[in-house]
Order: C-alpha cells, then sequence, then structure tokens
C-alpha cells in the first residue's frame, strides 16, 4: 500500500542532548576517537549493530533510555565537551586563511566514490577512501572545498560466502533519511532540484549534503519522481550495470554535478576530476560559457581548460572507461551541434589518436585535453602515466610529458587507532597529525618508551583477533553454518602471534596467493616449524568485483587451502571487508604484506595506513613503497625489477618472500629481552611512524594539490576572465592563428661552433635561422636540447636551453643564438626545437605543438670556432 503522505521522523532529543543531532550529521565526529566513544558510550550493543551510524542509533533509543541519560551528569558533561571541541574546531583560524588572501574561493572535487565512513557504504574501495580523505584533510586546513558526487540507493554490495568459499554478494538498501546526511533545500523549504537532458527525456536529480567537517560534500540522487524506474535506477548501484548505464551515470556525475554547483549558488574556481569518471563536466561547462558568456567554443574552451585539474588512479590502459563513438553521438551529440563541430571534430576530444576513426572516446584523455594540471598518484605512477598518455605529445621525450606527480597519503586520525592516537598525543602533541616531515616533534618519537609503544601494539592485536572472531562467527550465522564451525571460528588466530595482514580488492594482479605457491614451505612459515616461538598467521580481507570471475577464483583458493591444509586458524578471510575492517587490520597486524606486479598498483594506501600505527610493510617497490624507505620501516621483495614472463616473476618474488619472512621477519620479531619486548622491532616500528606518517599523510597531500594547482588554476581562471574574458579571447586567436601557420614553420639552418671532442664545460656557441612564415619571434620559443646519447642511439632525457633572438637577416629569417656546454662526459647529443609561446599560455607544452629539427632537412654546420654572434648573457640551463 502507497502511503497517501510521507514524513520525515527524527529523533526527539531531551533539551540537555540537543547537541548530539549536530555532532552525528557532522562527520568529523569519524576521526574524533572521543566523540566515538561519546556515541559508543550511548549504548555499545546499538552503536555496533547500526553499523556504527550516530543517526540511526538515535533513532532506535526508546524516549526511556534517552531521558535517563539526560540526567547524567557525567554523560552530559561529555557531550558537551564534544559539542565545544566542534565549534572550537569550526571556528579556528587555518592553514588556508594563512596562506592565501584570496576571497570568493570555491574548488570542487568531482569523484565517482566517496570513502567516510562504514555507515555510508558509497564507495568500492581505494579510489572512494582516498577521496574521502581529501575532504577531510581539506576540511582539516580550512580550504573553501566542496565534493560533488552521486548518493547510490545500493551502494557497493556486501560480501558474503557460501559453503563452497565462493564471493556471494548482496545489495543491502541505503536509508538515506537514517544516514548522517540531509536534503539540500531552497528558501521556501522545497527541495533542491536539478534537471538532465538525455536522449528523448529529461532526468531529475534532488541533492543530499554530507558535512565533512568543514567540507559539504554534495550527492545527487535520481531515486525519486517524475523519473522513470530505468532513470531512478541511474544512482541505484556503484559501478553496476552495462555501459550504457556507466554512460548515464558518468552524464549524471559530470553534467548533473556541474548543474548542481550551479544551482547552489556556487561558483568554483577550480575543478578537480578524481579520475576520468567525470570529464563530462567540460562540455557542460563550455556550453555554459558559450551561453551565458557569449564566448565562441575555442575562448569557451580556454577558458574551461584553465581551472580543471586532473589525477589519474590508473596504471593501466584497461582500466580507463572507453565509449564507443555511436555511444558519445547519442548520448552527448547535442554538444557537438552547440559548439559547432563536425562528429570527428567533437570525437577528437576524447582521442589521442584523431586521425583513427575507429578510435573509442577515452574519459581520461577528454580529461587531459581539458585540464591544465594533470598528475599521477605516485612518483612511479606519474612515470607510467607519461608513458601511457605520452602520445598526446608526439616526439616529446617522456620525462617531459607535462603528467606530473602527487603522491597519494591518507588521513592520520581516521586510521591510526584510539589508544595509539593517545600514545602520540601523550609523547608528540595534539599537532602530529597535520605535521611536516621536517616539524622538530618528529625526534620525539624516540622518546616514547619501548616497553609502552609495544604493549600498546599487543592490545591493538588482540582487539583485531577478537574483532576477526565475532566478526566471522556472525557471518558464518547469517549463512546456517553448523554449530561446530561457529564455535571454531571463536578460537581462530593467536593474539600473540606474529600477525600478516594481507587486505585489497582481488583483481589478478594484485596476486594475493602468491604466499601460498610453495605449499610446503608455508606450511612451515606458519607453524613454525614446531617451534611455538616462531608461528606466523595470516589475516586477509577484498572484495572481487562482482563479474571478476579470476578475482573470485583466488578468494576461493585460499579459503579451500586453509580448509584442506588444516590451516583455517592461522590463515582467515575476513568477510566483508570495508573502512572499519581496515581500521582494524592496520592497527593490529604486526606485517602488512603487498606483491603487486609493479609496475601496476598506482599507489596503494592501506600500506600508508599501517605504518601509520607502526606497523612495517613488506612489500613489492611498486606505488608509494617505491619511494619510501623500506629499508628502516619494512622490508623489500625483490629490488624493482620488471619481468616479461608472470609465471618466472612468481617464482622468484615468492621465494624472496618466504626468504624475507624466514631470515628477517620471523628472528627480528621474536627476537625479545627480559621484558618480552622485541626491541630492534621496537626501532623499526618508531622509523615506520616518524618517517611515513608525515610523508604519506593527506595533509601534505591536499596541501600540495592546494599549492601546486587549486592556486594555479584559480588564478589563471581570473587571469583569463578578466575584462569580459579579453585574455580568453585574445588567447583563442592566437591559437586559431597558430594551427593555421605552425606547419609552414621550418628550422632551416644550424651552426655549431665547437670541435667534435669536447672537454667537460668548454663553452661553445650555436647560431640557428629559423623561417617562421606568418608566425612571430613572440609565438615561440626556440631551445636546444642537450642529453646522453643512449645505446640506442636517442636522448631519452635532457637538459632545455632557450635561444635568444638575435633579429632577422636580410632574406627575413630569424636568427637565434646562444652559448653552451656539456657537464657530464661520455657521447652527448644535441638537437633543436621549436615551442609556441604565449603571454596567457600556462605551459609551451599545452598545445601539443613542437618542431624537432630533422638532420635529413636541416642544413648543420660544425665549426671548431665562429665569430661571435651579438653580445648575450649565457642561457641558464633548465631541466626538462
Amino acid at each position: 500500500m502507497r502511503p497517501i503522505r510521507t514524513f520525515n521522523v527524527t529523533p526527539a532529543l531531551p533539551p540537555r542532548l540537543a547537541g548530539l543531532k549536530k555532532l552525528a550529521y557532522n562527520l568529523q565526529w569519524d576521526w574524533d576517537v572521543d566523540t566515538i566513544e561519546l556515541f559508543r558510550r550511548l549504548d555499545p550493543d546499538l552503536w555496533e549493530s547500526s553499523h556504527y551510524n550516530p543517526v540511526l542509533m538515535l533513532g532506535m533509543l526508546n524516549q526511556q533510555r534517552l531521558q535517563a541519560i539526560a540526567d547524567d551528569e557525567g554523560f552530559v558533561a561529555q557531550a558537551d565537551r564534544a559539542a565545544q571541541r566542534l565549534e572550537d574546531y569550526l571556528s579556528e583560524r587555518t592553514w588556508h586563511h594563512r596562506n592565501r588572501a584570496q576571497a570568493g574561493e570555491c574548488y570542487a572535487y568531482f569523484s565517482m566514490e566517496f570513502g567516510l565512513t562504514s555507515c555510508m557504504p558509497v564507495y568500492s574501495g581505494g579510489l572512494g577512501v582516498l577521496a574521502g580523505d581529501h575532504l577531510k584533510s581539506a576540511s582539516d586546513l580550512g580550504l573553501p572545498l566542496v565534493g560533488v558526487g552521486l548518493l547510490y540507493q545500493e551502494g557497493y554490495f556486501a560480501q558474503y560466502f557460501n559453503a563452497d568459499g565462493w564471493q556471494q554478494e548482496r545489495y543491502p538498501v541505503n536509508d538515506f533519511y537514517n544516514m548522517p546526511l540531509e536534503l539540500e533545500r531552497d528558501d521556501q523549504g522545497s527541495e533542491i532540484r536539478i534537471a538532465v537532458e538525455y536522449p528523448g527525456r529529461t532526468v531529475y536529480a534532488r541533492v543530499w549534503r554530507v558535512q565533512v567537517g568543514r567540507v559539504p560534500l554534495y550527492l545527487l540522487d535520481t531515486n525519486i519522481e517524475p523519473n522513470n524506474q530505468y532513470d531512478q535506477d541511474i544512482c541505484d548501484r556503484l559501478y553496476g550495470g552495462d555501459i550504457d548505464m556507466r554512460i548515464h551515470q558518468e552524464i549524471m556525475l559530470g553534467i548533473g554535478g556541474v548543474r548542481m554547483l550551479e544551482a547552489l549558488g556556487l561558483k568554483p574556481t577550480a575543478y578537480h576530476m578524481n579520475e576520468g569518471h567525470s570529464a563530462f563536466l567540460a562540455l557542460e561547462r563550455i556550453r555554459r560559457f558559450m551561453e551565458g558568456d557569449s564566448l565562441t567554443y575555442a575562448e569557451a574552451l580556454q577558458v574551461a581548460a584553465s581551472s580543471q585539474i586532473f589525477t589519474t588512479h590508473t596504471p593501466v590502459p584497461a582500466g580507463i572507461d572507453l565509449f564507443g563513438a555511436d555511444k558519445i553521438l547519442y548520448y552527448l551529440g547535442r554538444y557537438a551541434r552547440k559548439f559547432g563541430l563536425a562528429d570527428d571534430e567533437f570525437l577528437a576530444l576524447g582521442r589521442e589518436d584523431t586521425g583513427n576513426l575507429s578510435t573509442p572516446f577515452s574519459m581520461a584523455v577528454l580529461a587531459i585535453k581539458t585540464a591544465s594540471f594533470v598528475n599521477g598518484v605516485s612518483q612511479l605512477h606519474g612515470a607510467v602515466s607519461r608513458d601511457m598518455f605520452g602520445g598526446l605529445w608526439q616526439d616529446l621525450p617522456q620525462p617531459e610529458v607535462p603528467i606530473t606527480a602527487i603522491t597519494n597519503g591518507v588521513h592520520a586520525r581516521s586510521c591510526v587507532a584510539k589508544p595509539t592516537q593517545e600514545l602520540y598525543d601523550r609523547y608528540l602533541g595534539p599537532n602530529w597529525s597535520q605535521a611536516g616531515a621536517q616539524d622538530a616533534l618528529w625526534e620525539r618519537v624516540k622518546s616514547i618508551p619501548d616497553e609502552e609503544l609495544w604493549r600498546n601494539h599487543e592490545l591493538c592485536r588482540s582487539q583485531l583477533v577478537k574483532y576477526v572472531r565475532s566478526h566471522l562467527q556472525k557471518s558464518l550465522l547469517e549463512r546456517d553454518a553448523a554449530p561446530t564451525e561457529v564455535a571454531k571460528a571463536a578460537e581462530v588466530l593467536d593474539p600473540s602471534v606474529l600477525t600478516i595482514g594481507f587486505a585489497r580488492r582481488f583483481a589478478t594482479y594484485k596476486r594475493a596467493t602468491l604466499f601460498l605457491r610453495d605449499v610446503e614451505r608455508i606450511r612451515k612459515i606458519i607453524t613454525g616449524g614446531g617451534q611455538r616461538n616462531r608461528r606466523v598467521q595470516f589475516v586477509i580481507a577484498g572484495k572481487a568485483h562482482p563479474k571478476d570471475i579470476p578475482g573470485k577464483e583466488l578468494i576461493r583458493s585460499i579459503i579451500h587451502f586453509t580448509r584442506d591444509e588444516g590451516l583455517d586458524g592461522s590463515i582467515v578471510f575476513v568477510p566483508n571487508y570495508d573502512i572499519h575492517t581496515a581500521r582494524a587490520m592496520v592497527a593490529g597486524a604486526d606485517i602488512w604484506l603487498n606483491n603487486p606486479r609493479r609496475p601496476r598498483e598506482a599507489s596503494g594506501t592501506s600500506g600508508m595506513k599501517a605504518a601509520m600505527n607502526g606497523l612495517l610493510n613488506l612489500s613489492v617497490l611498486d606505488g608509494w613503497w617505491d619511494e619510501a624507505d623500506h629499508v628502516r620501516t619494512g622490508w623489500a621483495i625483490g629490488s624493482g625489477e620488471e619481468y616479461d614472463d608472470p609465471d618466472y616473476q612468481d617464482e622468484v618474488e615468492a621465494n624472496a618472500l618466504y626468504e624475507l619472512i624466514e631470515k628477517e621477519v620471523v628472528p627480528l620479531f621474536y627476537d625479545r629481552d627480559e621484558n618480552d619486548t622485541p626491541r630492534g622491532w621496537v626501532a623499526k616500528m618508531k622509523d615506520a611512524i616518524h618517517l611515513n606518517t608525515p610523508r604519506f599523510n593527506t595533509s601534505r597531500m591536499v596541501k600540495e594539490y592546494t599549492r601546486r594547482a587549486y592556486f594555479m588554476v584559480s588564478d589563471r581562471l581570473h587571469q583569463l576572465s578578466a575584462d569580459q574574458y579579453a585574455p580568453a579571447k585574445e588567447l583563442a586567436a592566437w591559437h586559431n592563428r597558430l594551427y593555421e601557420h605552425w606547419y609552414d614553420t621550418k628550422i632551416q639552418a644550424i651552426n655549431i661552433a665547437a670541435p667534435s671532442d669536447l672537454q667537460v664545460n668548454e663553452t661553445f656557441n650555436v647560431q640557428a635561422k629559423i623561417s617562421l612564415g606568418k608566425l612571430s619571434p613572440e609565438d615561440v620559443l626556440v631551445e636546444l636540447y642537450q642529453g646522453t646519447v643512449q645505446v640506442d642511439g636517442e636522448m631519452h632525457t635532457g637538459i632545455a636551453i632557450a635561444m635568444d633572438y638575435q633579429g632577422q637577416d636580410a632574406d627575413g629569417k630569424s636568427l637565434y643564438a646562444t652559448e653552451m656546454q656539456y657537464v657530464t662526459s661520455g657521447l652527448q647529443g644535441l638537437s633543436l626545437r621549436l615551442l609556441p609561446r604565449h603571454r596567457y599560455l600556462h605551459s609551451s607544452l599545452e598545445t601539443r605543438l613542437m618542431l624537432w629539427a630533422n638532420p635529413e632537412e636541416v642544413a648543420i654546420n660544425m665549426e671548431s670556432s665562429a665569430p661571435p654572434v651579438a653580445p648575450t648573457a649565457p642561457a641558464t640551463p633548465h631541466p626538462s
């Protein structure tokens, strides 16, 4: 029976407890351990059964219990302190206030998923948790940032296993009215709604707000009338459905997200695309500049791109969203018509090879072509991304491809266990969670007594074992397992044994079963060869995508192995991995294991969380671990090798893993003094805390995004939009002229006044004659490019040296000259290149145009000496 009217009923709190509602609806409680304890104190069992959801819990408490709590002076005092902490947090002067004077800025952060807390299951894994941590640190730092995403009715799946160990999925329905989020309404109290055009119809969405400290996260929800059932399901499941549903979701995220921001009265100065899912926002922004500000397509593209940022998390082409040309034109062809572009011109926005009309449309390529700042999420991933997308800048040496790297981080207060946070607060002070690597407080880690740090960690390990046992029992009861199996689950693991944690998405390249490659050897490691004080145990968790059959096979093989080998008490697979389980594991394990196929792990943040809790990492040198101190804070599997034969790689690296566990990890862990404290192990724990916490922290990461990207694109947008977009119009007109005449330019002659055998630091002159056609010297940058010649005869890296314009010769050719020298010996090379230049360009590489000297077409004159050119100061080399 359908109701004739609906009501949103909220908890009726006694006046003395009114502050609990504000605390519950601001997710700052998720990283304030004292506020979490406040909610737990209300009703520990209800706190757990509500899935750690204070809004739901407050609604489930009966009025008698609430009144009894209101009469508890101790609880009221604790609640008042928590409310005051929140007020102080929201009103304090922040890092952003101290470092940015401009008013009116707003940074919009778009992501397909946000992992903030376990009671909001609208995330699938690392990408979402990274996005959630980004918002949390943006709040801590006081950034004027807003999050933009979709609110999924069923979210990502909950995982359980059948009796055979095969992953099953269920999709619990999210009850938005009992979650820490609220509908956005206008001044008249009506829901704020936006409309997005799809072929033959309009789809509507309402807006929910999640308050993350100071930062609002706005989520679109299509599960409303008058949408038809298919359109209501656009926001049904994260990464669910077919390719048509995926493009529906990404249109709603990108285009709907831009419209939502406008409906909320927000005017962002920076649009950050976290992965390519939201890249359609560029099309909507171009359209709005054209229609609202009377700009041409070329002008609107310049303005939109000036304020957009793209972060790629994908280390392999298979991970990029691709759509066929027919899909793009069917769903978005109206934008091509509005822009005045032919179909192939429009599709070229998402194609690397624009001449290949069969190439699918890439969301990552669209994002790159419409962004002023592009980055990978670790230094190694930045290099992988430059290689993967380097074709967009033809003939550009890979190190110069304008894709930089900002290494990921994690939000310290969200992932460090409560007792460990209290330990750090005592010895390091309350500011450790945001302190930089150079802060003197990190030297205080040495002052933490070894025994105290170790007993604290033993407590966390015991809590992990308790959690795993309870969690496993509940999972078995839910599938009606035999009573003996449930009873056995209450005895898995040993709180005194060396515990190795492994938790991540079960993609095959992550090689979750590598440690099982040699059955007898791993059995001997686990049993300690019969010695009780040498035993090892494993806690494993993670989900495979519902359609990833090989990933599900990996999970099943682990479960079967533990049963068949009688090791199910020492190797435990924890079902339904989520944020809460992750926090228990990264706090309570001793070793964090990660063994992907290098270089396919873009970053990997779980190991960072483990290190902040004092865990030691045991990992392949991939992602973040490749740039960490893997000697002092853990162990490296291999030395960064890459293999052509996967089976051979698995054999080599499995043996390396066993060797490390047997000869280094186990002996160091069990080498105890008279107080049963492993002094050598604790020393490495302290290094892990000291060296990794400040470096792999989202406080550092978000500051880096802000300084390098948000400030830059906000300033650039302000620059191009000044005087009714006069700079943007000038730049667009220059672009048109540049593309029209660029291919008429020609490097005609190069005169190198140097012997073939040079000495290090010997200075020589180089002159060049260039025909610029209808371009002017102000339009171009002429550079010498010098570097070491490799065995293949190529210069893969080098130094660019700007040449000085000397005027024109009698034939109207432009003359350039400079002095240069080599600072290293060996076979060195020299070339010359032409790049576009304009005062409003962010980078000469922005146009993706470049002309290199071709030895077969350019007259190259070598002289042992030459008359000096007009006096100029030697150019300063700039690393490329």
